[in-house]
């Protein structure tokens, strides 16, 4: 078996793991970047939405099982940058009260070990980082920003911009989504979508053309790709995290390092620790309070079109708008429901991946008069929502909750959307096959006995050991993780940074 060593590794190349390398890359410590997979290549297939969607071209060979031992194939990709190469782009910040105690109809939302204030400054890192595009004081539950966005906000298309005005004038407050896209880059590529589209390096800032590729113009930093992770070796101590184990073309490598970085993802990286149980630790590593795989959340999704049969979305990208106007609240006093964003631009080929048995012309027909939106409510944490390992294989025992505040949410946006014209209003759940917002399988917290890891993301049992990707998040909120993730991480980093490799 062939033994390399590091200073610092990281497994992993998705957002939390890159934002690591690029923070750390400066620090003059070797770092080495372990990746299962390859980089994206260039081909027809990135901007076609029959290969993406009907085809499934880019989705994972791999089969895991939901809680009834029930197979499906998850949309949880394995290239350099993680899942965030099919991303929407979206960069909201979670809202300070995220961060506190939070009621909800079915239950309460756990405050977190920090507070927005102490990731303020690396929000507006991670906005400078993945060059995010957007728009201060139109968002009614927009927290305190210390800096404005780097750039301004992508513009709406003619359609949306009307469609903006409708929803202003039943009373909502729309506001520009915040983005990490060049849209004339990416529409100078292909006139299409990004929201769920591969990113080949055509204009979306995602890990790997943001943040990794600022850490690999280090000499220090090295990326192994094809390298699928199988344990976490210890210490004689029983500690100390000494390395992993790995395998890249067949062949068994050892890697050692001083610190260890793992960024696999909530689902990857919980199954990562589970796999690497001893003696000493039989439940797994980082797991002496046993909340390891357990409190997995994934936003509670619908995808809503709304339809208005005189009107025409000539729109090609789409995804500008968002509605928080019920995020805290229903509107009447009663308690938050979620999030409202626009979905990437629906085609035929898009619906035919779940409406095959209805004609090519009755899509596109639906498609032409329609705009479309996700409806996003929070996923509270329950210790019995979790993932298992058995052998190699992934058990998902994924187990909903607040479905009250998300009907709700359905509920009310089909009334204002009726309100604002739209007289045909259709509504279809997203299922298990669909953990793009996964989190919470290693929750950081202040007390071992109920948290895996401290508030700097490092492991309670293992001094040497972080977690950084969405699995640290004790609660999901109601808004896309992937800012928190990258802002957490650069936040970690220079902890790192400061408190082990300092000159």
């Amino acid at each position: 078996m062939r033994e390399q060593t590091a200073d610092i590794l990281i497994i992993g190349s998705g957002i939390g793991g890159a934002c690591m390398a690029a923070g750390l890359s400066a620090s003059g410590a070797s770092v080495v970047i372990l990746e299962r997979g390859e980089q994206l290549p260039h081909s027809a297939h990135a901007r076609n939405p029959r290969s993406i969607f009907v085809d499934e071209h880019y989705r994972p060979k791999e089969m895991w099982r939901d809680a009834a031992g029930l197979e499906f194939n998850p949309g949880n990709y394995y290239y350099v940058g993680g899942n965030s190469k099919f991303y929407g782009a979206v960069m909201l910040r979670y809202r300070e009260r995220d961060f506190e105690d939070l009621e909800h109809a079915d239950g309460i939302s756990p405050a977190w070990p920090i507070k927005y204030q102490d990731l303020e400054p690396w929000y507006c890192a991670a906005e400078r980082l993945f060059q995010v595009r957007g728009a201060l004081g139109q968002d009614p539950t927009e927290p305190a920003h210390s800096s404005v966005y780097p750039h301004p906000a992508v513009p709406d298309e003619p359609a949306i911009a009307a469609a903006r005005e409708r929803l202003r004038k039943v009373g909502l407050r729309p506001f520009s989504l915040p983005l990490a896209i060049d849209i004339e880059r990416w529409l100078g590529y292909a006139k299409t979508p990004w929201d769920a589209y591969p990113d080949t390096r055509t204009g979306k800032f995602d890990a790997e053309t943001a943040a990794l590729a600022l850490a690999l113009e280090q000499p220090s930093v090295s990326l192994v790709t094809g390298a699928t992770v199988e344990r976490l070796l210890l210490d004689r101590d029983g500690r100390r995290v000494a390395g992993a184990e790995y395998v890249k073309d067949g062949e068994r490598f050892v890697i050692r390092a001083g610190t260890v970085v793992l960024s696999a993802g909530a689902i990857n990286s919980a199954a990562i620790l589970l796999r690497s149980a001893t003696d000493r630790h039989p439940e797994g590593l980082a797991n002496r309070s046993g909340v390891v795989g357990r409190h997995f959340m994934n936003h509670n999704a619908t995808a809503m079109l709304t339809i208005d049969p005189r009107k025409r979305n000539d729109s090609v990208y789409q995804k500008t708008l968002g509605i928080n106007d019920f995020y805290f609240d229903d509107g009447r006093g009663g308690p938050p429901l979620g999030n409202v964003q626009l979905l990437g631009r629906i085609s035929a080929p898009v619906l035919k991946a779940s409406l095959r048995w209805v004609p090519d012309f009755a899509l596109a027909g639906l498609a032409r008069h329609s705009v479309d939106w996700y409806l996003m409510s929070e996923d509270l944490p329950d210790p019995e929502s979790r993932v298992r390992v058995d052998g190699k294989s992934i058990v998902l025992a994924w187990k909903r909750t607040n479905m009250t505040a998300h009907r709700g949410l359905i509920r009310r946006m089909k009334e204002v959307f009726r309100q604002a014209g739209y007289s045909i209003v259709l509504a279809r759940a997203f299922d298990k096959r669909t953990p793009s917002h996964q989190c919470g399988t290693v929750r950081f917290g202040h007390d071992p006995a109920t948290s895996a890891l401290d508030p700097f993301c490092r492991a309670h049992d293992h001094p040497n050991l972080f977690v950084v990707d969405a699995g640290f998040m004790p609660s999901s909120a109601a808004v896309n993780p992937s800012l928190t993730v990258a802002a957490q991480a650069l936040r970690v980093a220079d902890h790192i940074k400061t408190t082990r490799f300092a000159a």
